[in-house]
């Protein structure tokens, strides 16, 4: 049984029921790479990780012989907060006591959890430490004092450590029982000191994995585990659901299909959606907005992951956004050391920010991303309401009409709708945002009430209106901007799915509306007017 983020005492689910296996492979990916990963969206971003399933490894293939034909020691399993480390780990564990992996390779299977660790402030052998887990038996304190049993330990979430073990000159304990402080016991374990026949895996952040490559001193493996492809996506949603509407639903939104893929926001979306869906409703009336699904989604990592707790919520999410503006500026997504440290003292302790090495000649560099390029139109979003500087965000609303609708930037503009929403705001208030919203608020309703007229017959100009307005959320609002266009007419224009909620949901937030039109030969189809039906008849004229 396992706790989830938002579980209340006593409340739990089976880890079988929740975990679903990531993608993971054995090698380090190259910045071009990267780079190409963080810009795609929906079935581009799963063709992308299709592009490296060549080098997919599985975890029963953790401890197999390398290219040399040796067995690694240490296996470091690399990846960003709420890739599924911990919850890999977790199944490592349910696994093998249940019979079905490394029954023939380890007698024994330890779990350390760093961020148990950090609470030990007095001198602790490894038996103390593990004795930190319920799990833990004088059984097995007995079992390790044979110098022939075969050993994996598993030490959960590196990069939470609060000490750091490189600079502990202590003299390295040799043996389980033997007491030294927990930085020496730890770094022990990890150099190969305290137990002979032992395997380790380790779990870690990407902003750590070099520090953590140079403690451990055996043979290593290295494993980047990159999230969920789009098998294990609807599957993760078939367990919560029992049935595919509602994953066809959220992929037909690509940001927030594209999120998916990060298991810990497939929970947020999941969650959000679980909790509002009425047992007959329409998803498209029920799904929250992209906007929200990003903010709990900050919000969960804030509350729940390590990260430096010495910079306030706004400091850290005006930190993240200068950085993050500055790359939307560029159209630039992969972040220099330099970039990074100009804008936040410890890269490493930012769990929003995913680091990597790049080979350079006889040296590495370390270069810094987002987890994905709709987190940075997020963030940059976030910092104008932080930053709070009117002539910036006149310059970015400006920039819609001036500079030749440059799309990257409309994502930020969207986002910007979604956090004035004041519920979610609200509910929210862990992300300190209260104090800006208003000035911000009044920018955005007098820029849009300008924009409808200049897009009304502009190619998508109106449906990317309509979706700043379905972000926004606040009928009153919505409607009086309806008001303003009057009539739409998609004569030249196809639209999705997402589009039909978005179109939908405005509609239904007017009393009526004088003209829509459609031609069917852009995409009108029987399934668009079923999903249309319930606001058609706001219309005063339908062509």
């Amino acid at each position: 049984m396992v706790m989830e983020y938002t579980s209340r005492t006593g409340e739990s689910v089976y880890l079988s029921d929740r975990y679903t296996k990531p993608l993971m492979v054995e090698c380090h990916r190259e910045p071009g790479e990267r780079e190409k990963e963080m810009r795609a969206r929906g079935e581009q971003h799963q063709e992308v990780l299709n592009s490296v399933a060549n080098r997919r490894i599985t975890v029963k293939e953790f401890f197999k012989p390398n290219a040399a034909g040796s067995v690694p020691q240490a296996v470091i399993l690399q990846g960003n907060s709420g890739c599924g480390k911990t919850f890999t780990a977790q199944k490592i564990m349910l696994d093998w006591v249940s019979g079905t992996l490394f029954q023939d390779s380890f007698d024994l299977v330890l779990h350390l959890k760093c961020k148990e660790i950090n609470e030990i402030s007095e001198e602790s052998s490894l038996m103390d430490l593990l004795n930190y887990s319920p799990d833990f038996t004088n059984e097995t304190a007995e079992v390790l004092r044979d110098p022939k049993v075969k050993v994996l330990v598993l030490v959960d979430g590196f990069d939470e450590l609060k000490f750091l073990l490189e600079d502990d000159k202590s003299p390295p304990p040799k043996d389980p029982f033997k007491k030294a402080p927990v930085q020496a016991t730890l770094k022990a374990l990890l150099k190969g000191h305290i137990l002979p026949e032992y395997r380790l895996l380790l779990t870690t952040r990407s902003t750590a994995t070099d520090k953590l490559s140079r403690l451990v001193s055996a043979s290593q493996r290295f494993v980047d585990i990159l999230g969920f492809n789009e098998e294990a996506v609807k599957e993760y949603f078939r367990k919560f659901f029992k049935q595919d509407a509602v994953f066809q639903g959220v992929k037909s939104n690509e940001t927030l299909y594209t999120a998916c893929f990060i298991p810990v926001i497939c929970w947020v979306i999941c969650s959000v959606l679980r909790d509002n869906i009425k047992e007959d409703a329409s998803i498209s009336t029920e799904l929250e907005t992209t906007t929200s699904i990003f903010a709990y989604f900050v919000s969960t990592l804030l509350e729940n992951h390590s990260w430096d707790s010495s910079l306030s919520v706004s400091t850290l999410l005006s930190s993240l956004g200068k950085l993050a503006e500055k790359g939307m500026q560029e159209q630039q997504v992969l972040f220099s050391k330099e970039d990074v440290l100009r804008v936040v003292s410890d890269p490493n302790k930012v769990p929003f920010l995913r680091k990597f090495l790049v080979k350079k000649k006889v040296k590495q560099e370390e270069m810094f991303s987002f987890m994905h390029l709709s987190f940075q139109e997020f963030f940059t979003a976030l910092h104008y309401i932080v930053d709070q500087d009117g002539e910036k965000l006149k310059r970015l609303l400006d920039s819609y009409t001036e500079e030749g609708w440059q799309s990257h930037r409309r994502p930020v503009i969207q986002f910007l709708f979604g956090l004035v929403n004041t519920e979610l705001i609200e509910n929210l208030d862990d992300l300190q945002l209260t104090p800006y919203i208003s000035s911000i608020r009044s920018h955005l309703e007098e820029w849009i009430k300008k924009i409808i007229q200049h897009v009304k017959n502009n190619g998508d100009g109106p449906l990317f209106i309509l979706n700043c307005l379905y972000e926004l959320h606040e009928e009153d609002f919505v409607r009086k901007a309806m008001d303003e266009f009057g009539s739409l007419s998609f004569k030249y224009t196809s639209l999705t799915r997402m589009d039909c909620w978005v179109l939908c949901y405005c509609l239904l937030c007017c009393s009526t509306f004088k003209s829509l039109e459609f031609s069917h030969r852009f995409g009108l189809t029987d399934e668009i007017l079923r999903m249309l039906q319930p606001a058609l008849s706001k219309c005063e004229e339908l062509r």
